[in-house]
């Protein structure tokens, strides 16, 4: 091929690169146009090697020029393209301020959290007070005041999680709320009557009723003159003011921080004492245990047992939400964290 023909060749693919190129309507088809034009003046210039010596120069300077034409070309649509592109993104993020607002739904409070602050309520319109605790306890707080000698179950390794400061088995997180019990004896001036909240921690294996974290509440009373009659009497009113028109009833039981001791349950609000399957078809839900003061206690914290005298009881607040909520399984309520479900209670 002589270097007449790839002169006018290298010409004709400049021609048709250059309406490729400009007529390109995004930055990929500009991409294609410019790649194709490449290609074709790529296999113009594969003829150079059969051009004699001094013609080549000629046909050079017309591949360079063609190749400039296009790259010029290119880049001139290529601003235009993105300039529009630019424009439009403008025009879609621009905000109207004369639109609606978006529909924000508002959330609400855990179910525990709801169930913890309506029983605060309660205990606070009875004239209680309400107070909170440490969580990481040292031994005597969590056992030795409270009546538990060394030695008893309760401080085993399977149902205590302690941590690793000081001596072992001296500091652990509470198993229970009734270590403020202590400190409220020892800290405040007599009567007591306080309500303690909180979050409690045992080696328990996740199941459906239980958890190795979990919330109690509990209550308690130190005055002249209380009596079982006062510890019977505050529950059935409290359990009247959370549930309804129910009944209470009390079971002989032990506890070592209590004496005499006794379980705690409730009628069904839900059937009336008929059966049903909130309460295992039995009329009764068990909530948890209520005594009095043991004067062992008392001891332990300077207080005269027979000067003075108290009630204490407690139970824990997420089965308060399960029943209510007739929710099945503990780890639903506590663990799963499904805003599908939680948004229904």
């Amino acid at each position: 091929m002589s270097a007449d023909e790839l002169i006018r060749r290298a010409a004709d693919v400049r021609a048709v690169a250059l309406d490729d190129v400009r007529g390109a309507g995004s930055l990929d088809g500009l991409h294609d146009a410019e790649r194709r034009a490449k290609a074709a003046l790529a296999d113009v210039k594969k003829g150079i090697k059969d051009v004699p010596g001094d013609q080549r120069a000629g046909v050079g300077q017309a591949l360079g020029a063609a190749e400039a034409a296009v790259r010029d070309a290119a880049e001139a649509r290529r601003s235009d393209l993105e300039a529009a592109a630019r424009s439009g993104a403008a025009e879609r993020e621009r905000l109207d301020l004369s639109s609606l607002g978006r529909d924000y739904r508002r959330g609400h409070l855990h179910p525990v959290t709801q169930t913890w602050r309506a029983l605060e309520d309660i205990f606070v319109g009875l004239g209680y007070s309400v107070f909170y605790g440490p969580e990481v306890e040292d031994d005597w707080h969590n056992f030795e005041a409270l009546n538990f000698p060394p030695g008893h179950p309760a401080r085993a390794m399977q149902d205590t999680l302690y941590v690793d400061l000081g001596e072992p088995e001296q500091v652990m997180l509470r198993t229970h709320t009734s270590p403020m019990q202590i400190r409220l004896m020892e800290t405040q001036p007599l009567p007591i009557y306080a309500v303690i909240p909180g979050r409690t921690f045992r080696r328990d294996t996740m199941d459906a009723r239980h958890s190795p974290v979990f919330h109690q509440i509990e209550c308690l009373v130190i005055d002249k003159g209380i009596t079982l009659g006062h510890l019977f009497g505050t529950i059935d009113v409290f359990f009247r003011a959370l549930f309804g028109d129910v009944e209470a009833r009390f079971l002989p039981s032990f506890f070592p921080f209590t004496e005499p001791s006794a379980e705690l349950a409730t009628s069904c609000p839900f059937c009336h004492k008929a059966g049903c399957r909130v309460c295992s078809q039995t009329g009764w839900i068990e909530l948890g245990g209520c005594g009095m003061v043991d004067p062992n206690v008392f001891a332990a914290c300077g207080i005269d047992s027979e000067e003075y005298s108290g009630f204490a009881f407690g139970f824990g607040i997420d089965r308060i939400p399960l029943l209510v909520n007739q929710v099945p399984d503990l780890k639903t309520l506590l663990w799963d964290n499904d805003v599908r479900f939680l948004e229904q209670l």
